[in-house]
């Protein structure tokens, strides 16, 4: 199929946020993601993109141990632009997975910030993930982060 869109690798994930000051602490303190950059933008071009309105922009993007970019939002209009639920269940919502070495003192590490884990890790049974470690997080912004710990070999 010569129309097919050609995906070819993840560029980064995107999460608005209500203050891009808290959401910045969250995920460089206790998740260790580096600030790379701040930025604000807006206008006409912004609002061709987004379909936002009026979406004057404040943006930070922070880089994850591996490289892996994620951006971060503050919209002018902040709550009038609605929130997600905070349930890992809600229909829209999504995670954000991170492997990491020790789920115990990656949850250590969000809690010092003043963050609470959702639940305690826990293994996964069966299957191909079997014996990994799991527990989700949220931060400010409800935004649900998935520790994974993989099994010791």
């Amino acid at each position: 199929m010569t129309d097919a869109v050609n995906v070819i690798a993840v560029d980064h994930t995107g999460f608005a946020v209500l203050s891009l000051d808290e959401a910045v602490r969250f995920w460089t303190e206790a998740l260790g993601f580096t600030l790379e950059r701040q930025s604000e933008m807006g206008g006409d071009f912004l609002h061709q993109v987004t379909g936002v309105d009026n979406p004057n922009v404040k943006t930070a993007i922070v880089r994850a141990p591996d490289g892996y970019v994620v951006e971060l939002l503050q919209y002018s209009k902040g709550r009038q632009n609605g929130a997600v639920p905070n349930s890992a269940g809600a229909i829209g919502a999504a995670h954000l997975a991170l492997a990491v070495n020790d789920s115990h003192v990656a949850i250590a590490r969000v809690e010092a910030a003043g963050w609470k884990a959702k639940g305690s890790p826990l293994p996964i049974a069966g299957g191909p993930r079997k014996g990994t470690l799991v527990a989700y997080i949220s931060g400010p912004d409800h935004i649900m982060i998935e520790l994974m710990q993989p099994p010791a070999r």
